[in-house]
This record gives structure tokens, sequence and C-alpha cells, in this order.
């Protein structure tokens, strides 16, 4: 889960890789309306980067202190993420271009479900048993 709060943070910079795509998308946006909206993608990515390496580590402690409901938070937040993915990754998604956030997107999935997997393993269900109530 570390992992995945560290890849939240390196997809601000992924995601601000895909700005030129803004004009490439929009070709007869005003100058003005296009570096407004490339201001408000930067605030964007760069929250929403945040937010997610947070969600990431509140999570992560939770789980390593034993909260029973972390395991089931996380699974589902890994099935709405996974949905997000399957979006991303099959080009549904007419606003990311395809490329670099595609790559970013699956790796972030894939270490999700590496979480996931560990965390519903028969050997980790005593740690959640023992510590939480």
């Amino acid at each position: 889960m570390y992992a995945g709060a560290v890849a939240s943070l390196a997809g601000i910079f992924v995601n601000l890789t895909t700005l030129g795509a803004i004009q490439q998308q929009r070709p007869l946006m005003s100058a003005a309306l296009r570096t407004s909206t490339q201001h408000q993608a930067i605030a964007e990515f760069i929250v929403g980067g945040i937010v997610v390496a947070v969600v990431w580590l509140f999570m992560a402690v939770s789980c390593r202190v034993g909260r029973s409901w972390a395991r089931l938070v996380s699974t589902v937040l890994f099935a709405i993420y996974t949905v997000y993915t399957t979006e991303i990754v099959a080009g549904f998604d007419r606003v990311s271009p395809p490329g670099a956030v595609q790559v970013y997107t699956g790796i972030s999935w894939l270490l999700g479900l590496a979480a996931i997997l560990l965390l519903w393993q028969r050997t980790v269900a005593p740690h959640f048993r023992r510590r939480s109530g």
C-alpha cells in the first residue's frame, strides 16, 4: 500500500505530461480558455494525486494496526478503481490521452491487486481478528 501512495504521487507528474492534449483535443478553444482549462487541470492533478496518496496511507496504517473494516474498505475501493481502470485502459475515457496515462493506471491497478491479495491471505486473518473489536 505504501508503494501505491508513492505511485499516486508519481501519477501527478504522469498526468501533467498530458496537458498538451488539451490543445490538440480542442483546437478552436480560445487562448484564455485554454490557459484557464490547463490551470484547472494542473490543480486537479495535484490535489487528486495527494488525496489518493493520503487514502493509500490511511488504509495502509489501518490495515497495519489490524482494523477489520480496513480490509473491506480497501476491497471496495479496489473494485471502484477496477471500473475506472477498465475505462482508461480500454480507451472509453475520451479525456485522457492514450499512452503514459494508460500504462500508469495499469501499474497502479496491479499495485492495488497485490495489496488486496496480500490482505485476504488466510495467514493474515488472525492479525485482523486479534486486533478488531
